[in-house]
């Protein structure tokens, strides 16, 4: 609470920061479809998480590359665009070599530095959750094993 220790500039700086790393982890969960993880055993879960954290800074990384290619703020690039298009890219960047490779890689960097999000100042969400429950029991057991189970004949 003191003032002169924590002067309100540098709260409301801490705080923009803090919305930038939610919004973030809103991308990796909703975008690269990580709200819910894919493998089944405890290991591969152990090596899912960090590679799709690979992911997303390396998608990153080339947003960053884009926007200082077009003079812009990493932040004004659109994260799903820049994700778009490096996966049209992916096929032609890997079968690219010498000057080719880095022309591509330039046209890849100036459509990805199209794609600017609007002024989002300032901006804040109501912290809810969005997910409705589903009317439907969850299936836990093998399809052919429920089909026989009293508790999936919705009776």
């Amino acid at each position: 609470m003191d003032v002169e220790k924590y002067p309100r500039t540098e709260i409301i700086v801490l705080y923009l920061k803090r919305w930038h790393v939610e919004t973030d982890i809103n991308v990796i969960k909703t975008i690269m479809k990580m709200d819910m993880l894919r493998c089944k055993s405890p290991a591969m879960v152990r090596k899912e998480i960090p590679i799709n954290f690979l992911v997303y800074n390396l998608i990153r990384s080339l947003m960053g590359r884009a926007a200082k290619h077009v003079d812009k703020d990493p932040r004004e690039i659109s994260f799903k665009a820049a994700q778009d298009t490096l996966v049209s890219f992916l096929q032609m960047l890997l079968g690219a070599m010498g000057e080719s490779l880095e022309t591509k890689v330039i046209n890849m960097l100036e459509i990805i530095g199209q794609h600017i999000v609007g002024n989002r100042s300032g901006r804040s969400e109501p912290r809810v959750v969005k997910k409705r429950p589903k009317p439907h029991k969850k299936l836990q057991h093998p399809r052919s094993q429920a089909r026989r189970l009293k508790r999936y004949q919705g009776k």
